[in-house]
């Protein structure tokens, strides 16, 4: 970080500003900590906070640059919009989560807005991973986001200052620890949900090579992450830069002395004692560049083309039809009724049995077109065993009405056609015929 005055060149690093080279100047009353290039806590400043003048105050610190600033904004809305998408989802028998849903224009909108929002979540990550390698392939920027031994001091330090036993918190230089954790814990979070994410995205590639439990597996550790960072952001993170001191660097990109002061003590007195970091000579910049951009360049296609197979490798999702009707959940299992022989009445000496009867075509023809529903089943109350029960008819009316086959149930069910013991047209007009002659027995 370096002191935005028009005497000092501004040279920002989103990752560090921490001075990579210079030893602390005589008289400076810190010491510097190898690992981590930040004053020790083994000899910190004095407890009495840093002494300003007026003019100083009104001085301003690069903290970030405007691709960083950049990058937040688009991993904040991606953010926003994936939980606001997400969590409906995992909760969805939620009156709360149905009504978010509907508002957004239904599970299948959702889904869509999810999807996007996650691919731009996948391309600032690869956009902020091509910025890190240059910052520190190129600017040769200090890895000062990864803990070091004097993070675990910090924090020992700190806990003595909530428990009454030190006047004053630690001396923190670029980042402190709790801004080392948040980082890593966006880093982890990003990897966690990209592999679950592909995984319930494309299931049947991952379980060529994987069990099918990886699925439901996936699905839970994708849903309790985002339970988990959602609350991380509004306990610890809204807290920490939003209530207990609105930190507005990550918008204009600074910080004034005296926020430097209360938030990095140990950074702002290196930077008052001229450990600030040089520009690099341009031939060096140049040759840096010329090695690293080509590499930036295949590292860009590759995941570009990998984000591309991520997206597009499987349509898994199942589009919701609407709700069909209502049907019982359980119908129990009867017997498939069989055709019984009739017994042909025995005709009384003398009787003859007309061609154009009961007896003597049709209910040979009921018998083998409707018997397994209305013979000894009778579906809808009818029966055509016999032609009593033919002429009683079922639940709707009489099967037969002499003389008036408009009448006949019989003749009105299959004229209407579709029926499983359908007769033929042929047949249909002999069996109208037949009732319109009053419907013989004999």
């Amino acid at each position: 970080m370096t002191e935005l005055t028009p005497d000092t060149p501004v040279t920002p690093d989103p990752i560090s500003d921490t001075p990579v080279t210079p030893e602390p100047a005589p008289d400076t009353p810190l010491t510097t900590d190898p690992n981590s290039h930040t004053p020790s806590m083994a000899n910190p400043p004095s407890d009495s906070p840093v002494t300003t003048e007026p003019a100083q105050k009104q001085q301003a610190f690069i903290r970030f640059d405007l691709v960083q600033r950049i990058s937040h904004i688009v991993l904040l809305v991606s953010f926003t919009i994936l939980a606001v998408t997400g969590l409906p989802q995992k909760f969805a028998e939620s009156p709360l989560s149905q009504a978010m849903i509907n508002g957004m224009g239904g599970i299948e909108m959702t889904r869509q807005i999810h999807h996007v929002s996650a691919v731009i979540l996948l391309v600032v990550s690869i956009a902020h991973l091509i910025d890190l390698g240059y910052r520190i392939f190129v600017l040769r920027y200090q890895l000062s986001m990864l803990p070091v031994i004097e993070d675990f001091k910090h924090l020992f330090h700190d806990l003595g200052y909530y428990f009454g036993q030190r006047k004053h918190k630690a001396y923190y230089g670029r980042y402190s620890y709790g801004e080392k954790v948040e980082y890593l814990a966006v880093v982890w979070g990003t990897v966690i949900m990209a592999i679950t994410g592909f995984i319930m995205w494309n299931p049947i590639f991952a379980t060529r090579s994987l069990p099918g439990s990886i699925i439901p597996a996936s699905k839970a550790a994708h849903g309790w992450e985002a339970v988990l960072a959602v609350a991380a952001i509004i306990i610890w993170h809204f807290y920490h830069v939003h209530l207990r001191q609105f930190n507005k660097s990550i918008f204009n990109g600074k910080l004034s002395r005296e926020e430097m002061e209360e938030e990095h003590p140990a950074e702002l007195a290196q930077i008052d004692a001229g450990e600030t970091k040089k520009t690099l000579p341009e031939p060096v910049l140049r040759r840096r560049q010329w090695f690293y951009f080509p590499i930036a360049g295949v590292l860009t296609v590759i995941l570009g083309v990998s984000l591309y197979f991520f997206v597009t490798y499987e349509e898994t999702a199942i589009t919701t039809v609407p709700q069909g009707e209502t049907v019982e959940v359980f119908v129990p299992i009867t017997p498939t009724p069989r055709p019984t022989p009739t017994v042909t009445p025995t005709l009384e000496p003398g009787a003859e049995v007309g061609a154009d009867t009961w007896a003597g075509t049709y209910e040979a023809l009921f018998r083998n077109r409707c018997s397994t529903c209305h013979g000894t089943t009778t579906v809808g109350g009818l029966s055509l065993a016999t032609y009593e029960d033919a002429l009683k008819g079922g639940d709707s009316g009489p099967g037969i009405v002499p003389g008036d086959a408009e009448a006949s149930w019989i003749v009105k069910i299959q004229s209407a056609g579709g029926h499983p013991g359908q007769l033929t047209d042929d047949e249909l007009n002999q069996v109208i015929e037949w009732i319109n002659n009053g419907a013989p027995e004999q």
